[in-house]
């Protein structure tokens, strides 16, 4: 069973209220050392822009420079900062900023029925009763997915997952949401739904794949090769070093 069409519905709020809003990302000289050898280096980024692609060849060390973002990863030297938040210090409230969709939605989805998962993150905002019910049915719909709501998430088609895995970070409202290589495990028609989906959120977005037609119209790309940021501009300038790093 294939997943049906992007965003349907504005986002709203619900009660309780939301802590205030932060926009922009800052990593400040930051190194990430694992086993003695540096996988990031003397990185430098401020992340602002509303769609941000993230490229590179496997093991450049993208993977890692996502996951600084909201705290999942910790750096070794260096911080992270978002909104004037510090990841070492505050990373449960930046992960209300910062959501995080990972390439294999199996990984987060928790709760055996697909509407108990979304209640799950939403139950972590306070949410109780009508409320949670009406922001679960809220994003459900917003991503054309009620027809889930009741459904075993270990039953779902692999579209399905990861429809359902970005729900669950969208029914807690953030400002930013990091894909690190979504649609890796889907087939063409499902990649090319969930692109259009990325394409249509409020959110900014920040996408690491390798799916160089689904970035062209992104405002930005950053290039990591051999744990460093290696290029860092516009998407079409940024693909040709990328494809010149590739053809060596």
């Amino acid at each position: 069973m294939s997943i049906r069409h992007p965003l349907r519905n504005p986002p709203r709020r619900d009660e309780p209220s939301a802590p205030p809003r932060h926009s922009g990302i800052r990593l400040t000289g930051v190194t990430v050392t694992r086993e003695g050898q540096d996988v990031l280096r003397d990185v430098e980024l401020s992340l602002d822009e509303h769609r941000i692609a993230v490229i590179g060849l496997n093991g450049s060390g993208k993977s890692t420079l996502v996951r600084l973002l909201n705290g999942l990863l910790l750096p070794t030297t260096g911080t992270v900062e978002v909104g004037g938040l510090t990841t070492a210090e505050d990373a449960k409230r930046i992960r209300r900023e910062v959501g995080f969709v990972f390439q294999n939605p199996e990984n987060q989805i928790v709760m055996p029925l697909v509407a108990e998962d979304l209640a799950f993150g939403a139950k972590n905002l306070g949410l109780r009763g009508a409320a949670l019910t009406a922001r679960v049915d809220q994003v459900l719909e917003r991503l054309d997915i009620a027809h889930l709501r009741e459904r075993e998430s270990h039953a779902l088609s692999g579209g399905e997952k990861q429809m359902v895995a970005l729900a669950s970070v969208l029914v807690m409202e953030p400002t930013t949401i990091v894909f690190d290589e979504p649609t890796t495990m889907l087939d063409r028609r499902n990649r090319r739904l969930l692109q259009r989906t990325i394409d249509e959120l409020d959110q900014r977005a920040i996408v690491v794949t390798h799916d160089l037609e689904m970035i062209s119209a992104y405002e930005r790309t950053v290039v990591v090769h051999e744990g460093r940021i290696a290029f860092d501009g516009a998407s079409a300038e940024a693909v040709e070093f990328y494809c010149g790093i590739s053809d060596r």
